[in-house]
């Protein structure tokens, strides 16, 4: 044979052809069946920047508004906390060196007295001179035109019930007969609560010559702050001397739920919110500078410090009882 068998038969003939030769025919393999390519996911497409803006604002609301929940009700306590024991420790060595005041004109924020209220929680609760939002951030406030707690007269003390620890959340729940300890330069007093009293109740009976009377002030109705409650408590024994010499007249921020909502406060919050966007605005161009753990470490104390300065600025605009 001069020609291939590929040449002269076809694949079928050739089969035939070495089946009648009496070869053994090889077995038949089939073809290996190929399985279907598994398809590649379609690579994302790129949000629009419309809605990459949506997503971003959103994400800073819900954070912004998280963050604004967690300082009201827990970051801002921890703050009362600490300048309570500030203001526990310096009132405390004045009280050992009879240095502490006892009238005239009082400095704004220097702790003049020490409440204790068993049947309220309230336990060496310092209270300073001033009754602005920004003043009683730190603890219950004076009312500076009122004498100091155990001297002749009606001595007035702010307290807030819901935010920065809330001292005076509980004090709506007093009885006639509940006993307040308030400690002075002067000495400790011991007063009996005579009634509890909301806006549009009748006034109590002037207090006696020489006399004296404390009067607790705070808000009522939760978060919403709607009404004022007041607890009057009457002096049991000697009130001490008033050296005189207070004030005559209260801004307007002093009074009752009054906020600072003057323009200083609001330039200072203002400047507080410049900070916070360069600082947001910084935090990602040095990202690509330094790198990102670098940033990190560095931008967030930086970052918290400036949102708590933001936060602790901004409540003074809110009232001073909430």
């Amino acid at each position: 044979m001069t020609t291939t068998v590929t040449e002269q038969f076809s694949s079928e003939s050739r089969v035939d052809a070495l089946a009648s030769s009496g070869v053994e025919q090889p077995a038949r393999v089939r073809p290996r069946r190929r399985l279907p390519r598994r398809q590649k996911r379609p690579p994302m497409v790129p949000l629009e920047p419309w809605r990459k803006t949506g997503a971003l604002i959103s994400l800073t609301v819900c954070a912004l508004t998280a963050w604004v929940f967690l300082y009201l009700v827990v970051f801002s306590a921890v703050q009362h906390a600490r300048s309570q024991h500030e203001l526990y420790s310096t009132f405390r060595a004045e009280l050992a060196l009879a240095t502490g005041p006892a009238g005239g004109l009082i400095k704004p924020g220097v702790p003049v007295a020490v409440l204790t209220i068993p049947n309220a929680h309230i336990h060496n609760e310092v209270v300073v001179e001033g009754t602005t939002s920004g003043i009683t951030r730190a603890g219950p406030g004076h009312l500076r035109t009122t004498p100091l707690p155990g001297q002749p007269g009606i001595s007035i003390i702010f307290g807030r019930s819901q935010m920065f620890g809330g001292p005076f959340g509980h004090v709506g729940s007093l009885h006639p007969g509940d006993a307040i300890i308030a400690t002075t330069d002067q000495g400790v007093f011991q007063f009996r609560v005579s009634g509890v009293r909301h806006a549009g109740d009748p006034l109590p009976d002037p207090v006696a010559t020489g006399g004296g009377r404390l009067t607790l002030v705070t808000s009522d109705g939760g978060w919403t702050a709607k009404h004022v409650v007041y607890v009057d408590a009457t002096l049991h024994g000697s009130a001490a001397a008033d050296p005189g010499g207070r004030i005559n007249a209260l801004a307007p921020t002093e009074k009752f739920m009054a906020g600072e909502t003057e323009p200083l406060t609001y330039c200072e919050v203002f400047l507080w919110l410049q900070l916070l966007v360069v600082l947001s605005c910084g935090i990602p161009w040095l990202r690509h500078k330094w790198g990102l753990w670098q940033v990190w470490l560095v931008g967030t104390p930086a970052l918290i410090a400036v949102i708590w300065g933001t936060s602790s600025t901004a409540v003074r605009l809110l009232p001073n009882l909430l």
